[in-house]
């Protein structure tokens, strides 16, 4: 019957005639001018079997609008991972504008894939077609099997191909192209007995269900997708744009109880004597139940390199064993993760793997909707804790704030819900700035300058001075100012030690001199406080906002929460009486607070300012607010302070 369907469906794609599938141009095809290409018509077909291996056809058929997209979509090509997937190219064909049909006879190239910091084997076959002129067509044909990660291997010669969870099928289908689409159809094929979940999100899609003997076919179809023009840091396209999820898994707590036991069968967390000995030597110092995950968690975050290799048993779902990731001192986030685990439980705790998606939203529909794996552990107090060891190194957490409003799984015997990350307080990522400047007769500014920062603020502000090698450390605290004041004069510089982050805050203090700084005349001095010019501005995310942008309609992010106090103190040369700055400025909503302004004191100028951005993930009616600050302290950066006698 399986051999039936998928001739069936390779007959219907490639002997019936093309031509038939070739739409006139309608008001759809009139708004995709300025666009490189269009998908005509973008078909997939999936046979699922009762293990879950799932069988996929695609046939596409695509238009080349412009010279660009001649250049940019003339190689076809089919991403897989030989330890987990099967492909093919099974049929290529060109239709040229005038009217000639090419089937392109190439040999299929089967290449390495490029990787950048994982290297598991992921490989791509490909086709390139040639030169391809506005108005081509291009239609492919190609056939997969088999899943994205791959698992234990059994003796089924198919056995790699069955998905993680034995006997189920999720997918996650985009409705949304960076390129206009036609029509886009999704068909699915499952035992009825399987009970397929289903949901639409951030949009609408066409849906029909039919039965054929013990199956049940679903079929989706959306029509005429048109990209959509997002703003840079709009949420990704899968949280705002429609797209479609599949699952047989009935509930979330059923995938936590299966990734609880997937790993603990393959003995994933077993410490080793060697492993063991190591938690007592770390923890002979800790004093407290914080004292011990603090300091395993950092002592893994540090000491095992992010790098992934093909390992050959234990990919995807199932975690690397405790003694392969202690040897190696290498791999990804579930090895650091994994490693984690069995050192807490070495140390007494119960501790757990759990699964997030970095980057994105988890929808309510139990799909393997994750990208990332960390560490949960259980307090004395019965609370779960989740750690990071993947993303902390460097960092004073144990939890990185750039996950937080982030969507998780634990892995726990008993089962879990599908839980969320809470808002980091700005307060935990503060960045302080003060200076005492002096301006002289001549417009010459000296300076005394300290910054200290907590938080991802005090990761970030590392990340500036302190990546690379240590003997670059002094420049690029010196580069803070020289590249702001190329003639300024850098008369000392003291900072905390990087190796020190985990005990001390960061914290530098400059000073220096600027020579001609302000513009002075007989009459008055034209100058803009120092920190008022945006000085360490890379630390401050949110001041690369584009901020033309009036309205959102869809929700945006920052990297963190964050508090940033800036006061500075300015001394003028005697007789300077008179001050006109600009006016100061106020925002209070429940995400953002912005306070600035200037005041003269004692015969010197005080400038202030408070930004205070509560979140990571916000509202597009967050938007008005969050732009205003951003804007004030733009405004403030362009506009000086004139001193009259």
């Amino acid at each position: 019957m399986k051999k039936l369907f998928f001739t069936l469906l390779l007959l219907a794609a490639v002997i019936a005639p093309l031509s038939a599938r070739q739409s006139e141009n309608s008001s759809f095809e009139s708004d995709c001018e300025g666009y490189d290409m269009l998908t005509l018509y973008d078909s997939t077909d999936v046979f699922m079997e009762e293990s879950g291996l799932s069988h996929v056809l695609v046939h596409k058929r695509y238009r080349i609008l412009s010279q660009a997209g001649g250049r940019d979509y003339n190689t076809v090509k089919v991403d897989y991972d030989p330890l987990s997937a099967y492909a093919e190219i099974r049929d290529v064909r060109i239709f040229r504008q005038n009217g000639t049909e090419e089937r392109v006879e190439n040999a299929v190239m089967d290449y390495p894939a490029p990787a950048h910091m994982i290297y598991w084997g992921a490989r791509q076959k490909m086709v390139t077609l040639g030169r391809l002129e506005p108005g081509d067509e291009v239609e492919i044909v190609t056939y997969k099997k088999g899943f994205t990660y791959a698992l234990l291997q059994g003796e089924d010669p198919d056995a790699k191909y069955i998905p993680p969870m034995r006997g189920h099928f999720y997918d996650i289908v985009p409705f949304w192209s960076e390129q206009p689409v036609k029509e886009k159809v999704y068909q699915v094929s499952v035992l009825t007995s399987k009970k397929l979940r289903y949901a639409v999100y951030h949009g609408t899609v066409e849906s029909q269900t039919r039965t054929e003997g013990d199956r049940t076919i679903y079929v989706f179809t959306k029509k005429n997708i048109l990209p959509i023009d997002v703003p840079r840091n709009t949420l990704a396209n899968n949280d705002i744009q429609t797209k479609l999820l599949l699952s047989t898994a009935q509930t979330w707590e059923a995938k936590s109880m299966w990734f609880y036991g997937v790993n603990e069968d393959y003995g994933s967390f077993v410490p080793t004597d060697e492993v063991k000995d190591k938690v007592a030597q770390l923890l002979k110092k800790a004093k407290s139940e914080n004292d011990s995950i603090f300091i395993l968690t950092h002592w893994v975050a540090d000491n095992m390199r992010y790098s992934g290799i093909s390992m050959g048993e234990g990919e995807g779902f199932t975690l690397h064993k405790c003694e392969m990731n202690y040897t190696d001192r290498c791999g990804v986030c579930k090895d650091k993760a994994g490693l984690l685990i069995a050192m807490l439980r070495a140390a007494g705790f119960q501790a757990y793997a759990a699964m997030t998606m970095a980057g994105e939203q988890i929808d309510d529909i139990p799909a393997d909707q994750f990208n990332h794996c960390v560490t949960v552990v259980k307090r004395r107090n019965g609370n779960y804790q989740l750690l990071d060891p993947t993303w902390v190194p460097g960092v004073r957490e144990l939890w990185s704030s750039a996950e937080q409003q982030q969507n998780f799984l634990m892995g726990l015997p008993q089962g879990a819900k599908l839980g969320i990350t809470p808002v980091s307080k700005a307060e935990n990522h503060s960045l302080d700035m003060r200076a005492v400047t002096k301006i002289n007769k001549n417009g010459d500014l000296t300076a005394r300058v300290t910054i200290t920062a907590e938080g991802q603020s005090d990761r970030t502000v590392r990340v500036l001075l302190f990546s690379g090698r240590r003997s670059e450390w002094q420049r690029k605290v010196e580069n803070q100012v020289l590249s702001l004041y190329p003639n300024a004069e850098i008369q000392s510089v003291k900072y905390s030690d990087e190796e020190t982050y985990l005990q001390h805050p960061v914290k530098v203090t400059y000073k220096f001199r600027v020579p001609n700084y302000a513009t002075v005349t007989d009459k008055e001095i034209v100058v803009t406080p120092l920190l008022a010019k945006g000085f360490f501005k890379g630390a401050m995310s949110h001041l690369f906002f584009d901020t033309s942008v009036e309205t959102r309609e869809y929700p945006f992010k920052d990297r963190c929460s964050r508090l940033v106090r800036i006061s500075e103190t300015m001394t003028l040369p005697a007789g300077y009486t008179s001050a006109t700055y600009p006016k100061a400025r106020h925002i209070k909503t429940d995400a953002v607070t912005f306070d600035g302004g200037y005041r003269m004191e004692n015969g010197k100028l005080l400038f202030q300012e408070t930004v205070r951005l509560g979140k990571r993930v916000y509202e597009a009616s967050d938007w008005p607010a969050f732009r205003s600050a951003v804007e004030n302290q733009h405004a403030y950066m362009e506009k000086p302070v004139i001193f009259t006698k």
